[in-house]
């Protein structure tokens, strides 16, 4: 995560912000990682993706009711758009981006 912003003023960003609810000790949060890398480089600027452990920081899991993980949540200004437990395909998360990305124009 961007270092001196907050998770609350990040997920504010006019720009989607996906992010990853995970934990480091999570079989399937392993695998995300480089599910993640490949939307990243697919959406590009479209996108801000950051991770957030929540055994670290759990405030933030139980704001948005995080009960397993992984979760991927996509925010846009704020509010939540998507979200879904469990393992996501790359294709899926650069469809859900795009489409949430032609809505903010």
């Amino acid at each position: 995560m961007a270092k001196g912003k907050r998770f609350s003023d990040i997920i504010k960003e006019d720009q989607p912000v996906l992010v990853d609810f995970y934990a480091t000790w999570c079989g399937p949060c392993k695998m995300m990682q480089p599910i993640l890398t490949e939307t990243a480089n697919k959406v590009g600027a479209k996108a801000k993706i950051i991770k957030i452990d929540v055994d670290k920081n759990p405030m933030a899991a139980s704001n948005f009711q995080v009960k397993s993980v992984p979760t991927l949540i996509l925010f846009q200004k704020g509010k939540v758009v998507w979200r879904k437990a469990g393992v996501v395909q790359s294709h899926e998360l650069v469809e859900i981006i795009n489409k949430q990305s032609a809505t903010q124009t």
